[in-house]
């Protein structure tokens, strides 16, 4: 990619009051932007010279003037349960992962915000290679824009239909570029995917969990993990400063879809969160809630000592949720064989799936520096 490039706005990075506003300080007719978002979020078209109800000389302007590039896949792994991991570049160099899950009746795209993780939980594997940046609501829509060119370039009819922000990274806390990247998403105007087909994970933000409230219709899915102070303290550090009775409040007042309420997950480890007792403090703390749990066994990534809980302590733990009224399905992460589960994803190539990410850090640092 050009310096040249580096220099440019990049289109995907423009809302929709981005477009007009561009309209009218170059003195186009108003009705331009409205052609300029159809071509590139209803025809998913990418470059201004296919734009064919669009004059000539804007159309060079736009050329010209924009990056249209789509971030680069850097590698694709396919699982055996035939999801799909790909590694994308992004302009500085930095390498993040979204994950293609297709089912016969969707087809889900499980999205990253961020490249690496501040959040430091101890079951996840971003955490450990360390935060590099937010990525831009450019970045972010790009990652859908790829998945449905790789489906239509196979010929298939399908697109994404869901969008799950459970990639790398923490939502909300890159939140202005997520809800404006979200907007696009939901608008009939932009991809046109259902409000309850995107959802976006957080591992507790209190302060923007209220806001995201008020701005933006999606669904909200809490990462909890358990229902003890102590014990949550130590796995996710977000807990040390927004409590688990704090965000208890919020969640009460959050304007949770009647038909869905809110998701928890809930990382499944052996001997840490899966006694009866965590069993009966999650329904204690879920009360009042309009809530589903899906119980996930911990996946494992290098460097990792947990294990994931053995089918017996599953299957108690899932029942006394069950038969106090809280649906609790077991969701078995896909894409566990190349490290796209639930908290396997460290932009890794398929050489590298069995390192320590922090050990994989270290040597793209030293390599890094030895080409400077």
């Amino acid at each position: 990619m050009s310096l040249r490039l580096h220099a440019l706005p990049w289109a995907l990075d423009f809302s929709f009051i981005d477009w007009k506003q561009w309209c009218v300080s170059k003195g186009f007719p108003s009705f331009l932007a409205n052609q300029l978002i159809d071509w590139i979020y209803k025809k998913g078209v990418l470059s201004p010279q296919i734009f064919s109800n669009v004059s000539a000389s804007i159309r060079h302007e736009l050329e010209q003037g924009f990056h249209w590039h789509l971030l680069e896949i850097e590698a694709q792994l396919v699982s055996q349960d035939k999801s799909e991991k790909f590694l994308l570049r992004t302009a500085e160099g930095l390498l993040l992962e979204m994950v293609l899950m297709p089912t016969e009746k969707r087809t889900t795209l499980c999205i990253s915000c961020q490249v690496g993780c501040k959040m430091g939980c101890t079951f996840c594997q971003t955490g450990k290679m360390g935060f590099k940046k937010n990525l831009s609501s450019g970045e972010i829509l790009a990652q859908l824009f790829i998945a449905n060119e790789v489906l239509k370039k196979r010929g298939e009819k399908r697109r994404v239909t869901n969008v799950v922000f459970m990639g790398m990274g923490e939502p909300l806390d890159n939140y202005e570029q997520v809800v404006k990247a979200c907007t696009l998403m939901i608008s009939p105007q932009g991809f046109g995917l259902s409000k309850s087909r995107v959802t976006i994970s957080t591992s507790g933000l209190i302060p923007m969990i209220k806001k995201l409230g008020s701005d933006l219709p999606v669904r909200l899915a809490i990462s909890l993990h358990s229902a003890d102070e102590g014990k949550r303290s130590c796995m996710m550090p977000i807990n040390r400063t927004y409590s688990l009775k704090a965000l208890k409040e919020v969640l009460l007042e959050y304007p949770a879809p009647e038909r869905h309420g809110i998701t928890f997950e809930y990382v499944m480890i052996e001997g840490v969160n899966d006694s009866l007792e965590d069993a009966k403090k999650l329904v204690s703390y879920l009360h009042g809630l309009k809530a589903k749990v899906n119980l996930i066994p911990i996946n494992h990534f290098p460097g990792v000592q947990m294990k994931a809980s053995s089918a017996e302590r599953l299957n108690q733990f899932q029942a006394y949720l069950s038969q106090r009224g809280i649906p609790a399905p077991v969701r078995y992460s896909r894409g566990q064989d190349i490290s796209g589960g639930c908290g396997q994803l460290a932009a890794k190539h398929q050489e590298e799936l069995d390192m320590d990410p922090r050990i994989l850090r270290r040597n793209r640092a030293i390599v890094k520096l030895a080409t400077l």
